[in-house]
């Protein structure tokens, strides 16, 4: 967990955590960029409290020199005004620095997304694999492909998460809010495996007795990081070249099951977006696929080159 030595900046912590109820993961992120923030303002002599929109500009300005992605951009701008607003709602500051200052235009960059074929190739390469922890590995890419959960929501998962009487399971998301989804017959046949083999000896290697689902090799709970870890040694181990990545994996359940006729609301449900408007981009992948197809295969598509 974040730590700076500041007391609103801790009140913060506790506001988002608590009053928010924000994810842990969103929590730490928005920590380092406070942070972040308030030792650039020591840096340079100036008091935070007393922080105008030119001093946040100047800032941000330095963050996109260093070649800060406007992604992280928005997020920094995003936890930049939630502590100026709490900061507001406190009483400790008059004004918000944050009013008239913009995240940048995220620009039409979508995701990364598998092929159902790289899926494919990417469960047969692990399956076939013969590491030690192969067993784990196979289910968690179970678990993040056939219920697109976020990383942060399957670091959480506990034994009693997978429900086989009912095929689902149950999360804890953003805003530590609870949803349910549902559990692939290939999924729960590689989480038995894991349970029947390989988890009791991943938890005696270790003297703390925990119930979150996966562990790593030490016996420990799975963090975040961790899986990141496995996700990119499986990537480089098989020479797969997929830039394996959560997020990637959740990207192609998504754009999977909506080019299969999936509707978008039900798609959005299973993956816990607050809007609609978040869920739409796997249509754009859907329209960007379909185009590529068009091009490559419809005869009049496009002109054909003038002979030389």
């Amino acid at each position: 967990m974040n730590s700076y030595p500041d007391p609103h900046f801790q009140g913060f912590l506790d506001y988002l955590t608590f009053e928010r109820r924000y994810s842990q993961a969103t929590v730490e992120n928005y920590g380092r960029d406070i942070v972040a923030f308030l030792r650039y303002e020591s840096r340079q002599g100036k008091d935070y409290l007393k922080a105008d929109r030119q001093e946040i500009r100047e800032h941000l300005s330095a963050l996109l020199t260093k070649g800060l992605s406007k992604r992280s951009l928005s997020r920094h701008i995003s936890a930049l005004r939630d502590f100026y607003g709490y900061l507001k709602k406190q009483g400790v500051v008059m004004e918000d620095p944050l009013d008239l200052v913009k995240a940048p235009p995220s620009g039409s960059t979508l995701p990364d997304v598998l092929t159902p074929k790289q899926v494919d190739e990417l469960f047969s390469a692990v399956e076939r694999g013969g590491e030690p922890l192969a067993l784990r590995d196979v289910a968690i890419l179970e678990v993040l492909y056939c219920s697109g959960i976020r990383a942060s929501e399957l670091v959480a998962l506990t034994l009693r998460s997978p429900n086989f009487s009912t095929m689902t399971m149950r999360l804890i998301g953003k805003g530590n809010k609870e949803r349910i989804v549902p559990l692939s017959q290939h999924a729960k046949a590689a989480i038995e495996a894991y349970l029947g083999f390989l988890r009791p000896k991943l938890l005696s290697r270790s003297e703390k007795k925990t119930e979150i689902l996966f562990l790593n090799s030490k016996g420990e709970p799975l963090t975040v990081r961790g899986l990141q870890y496995i996700l990119k040694h499986i990537d480089e181990k098989y020479a797969l070249r997929l830039g394996l990545h959560p997020h990637e994996i959740r990207h192609s359940f998504a754009t999977h099951l909506f080019e299969q006729g999936a509707d978008l609301r039900l798609i959005q449900e299973l993956l816990g977006h607050e809007s609609l408007n978040t869920t739409q981009v796997y249509t754009h992948l859907s329209n960007k696929a379909m185009r590529e197809q068009y091009l490559a295969h419809f005869p009049r598509a496009k002109k054909k080159e003038e002979p030389k």
